[in-house]
């Protein structure tokens, strides 16, 4: 069932303080951070997404233990107070992993490398291309690289990760699984059409992040040159709404059982987030009852960060 955004963001008025002193252990737990935020609390999966969009994109993936980045598209400043606007308290991340060698995917790398000195997941053409946009202190900052590649599994802490190729304009692109505690997050961005495949990789998914960057008409008569254009329009640039709607529709491509499905990497250009959820919801109004979708469908931005959904 889709709810109105506002209506599911406003917050329940809290209770009324009595006047008793408080005991210590009430103490602790009203001063603790959100939770979940301590390392070894037993939680499931907790997705944030920081920042979504052609100027920067880095989400979080959280469980009792384990801390992923996906992509570090915004520097550090940014990031921190990010993370302090969603009450995260990081002190240690567990892995990045890079999508593709774009500067609104790895540009705030290196910043994010010398803050938690975290091993870096990557495939091997993606890591020569970020050796060539990157600047030397990259290299540098360097504390261990996985090179893995599409299609293969990897375990970081407790969390599963399963890469897949997509179809972009970069080195060697992927998107992402990651399964942890019976749950299933799906992230993909940065693809100019759905294949199959990939359709399959998003089945079963509880969240799943899909790309909806621009309104077709929107892009026909905005700012970019026409080469630009032609490149966001094509097999290897980014998904539509008009494409996100014809798969958001279809049973035998979104199976509709997703908690979460956010709409990600909307162009400020080409697109507002209205149009984008205007679209996918009238796509999902369009599916039969017997598959209708009865989750929560949000929309990610460039200029602030979601609220964590907890998996």
């Amino acid at each position: 069932m889709l709810t109105s955004p506002l209506a599911r963001l406003t917050p329940a008025a809290p209770p009324p303080l009595t006047e008793r002193k408080p005991s210590a252990i009430i103490l602790k737990i009203l001063l603790r951070p959100l939770r979940g935020r301590i390392l070894g609390e037993a939680i499931g999966l907790r997705v944030t997404i920081l920042a979504s969009g052609s100027s920067g994109n880095l989400t979080l993936l959280e469980t009792g233990s384990t801390r992923l980045l996906i992509d570090a598209g915004i520097g550090k400043r940014e990031t921190l107070a990010r993370l302090a606007a969603v009450g995260a308290e990081i002190d240690r991340i567990d892995g990045i992993l890079i999508t593709h060698e774009h500067a609104d995917h790895c540009s705030g790398l290196p910043q994010m490398l010398a803050m938690w000195k975290a091993p870096l997941y990557v495939t091997e053409p993606t890591m020569d291309a970020l050796q060539r946009v990157l600047p030397e202190t990259f290299g540098k900052r360097l504390r261990g690289v996985e090179t893995i590649h599409a299609g293969q599994r990897v375990t970081i802490g407790d969390i599963d990760v399963h890469a897949f190729a997509i179809p972009h304009d970069a080195a060697d692109p992927l998107g992402f699984t990651f399964k942890a505690g019976g749950v299933k997050m799906a992230l993909v961005t940065d693809l100019g059409y759905l294949p199959e495949l990939v359709k399959v990789h998003l089945r079963d998914a509880d969240c799943l992040m899909l790309e909806s960057n621009h309104d077709l008409d929107m892009l026909k008569v905005g700012p970019y040159p026409w080469v630009v254009k032609q490149r966001v329009l094509s097999r290897t640039g980014h998904l539509s709404n008009h494409a996100v709607s014809e798969y958001l529709c279809d049973p035998d491509g979104f199976d509709g059982r997703a908690r979460y499905l956010v709409l990600g990497h909307v162009s400020q250009e080409n697109n507002h987030p209205d149009v984008a959820r205007i679209s996918a919801e009238e796509a999902l109004n369009r599916r039969p009852n017997e598959v209708a979708f009865r989750g929560e469908m949000l929309v990610a931005t460039q200029s602030q960060p979601l609220r964590p959904l907890e998996l």
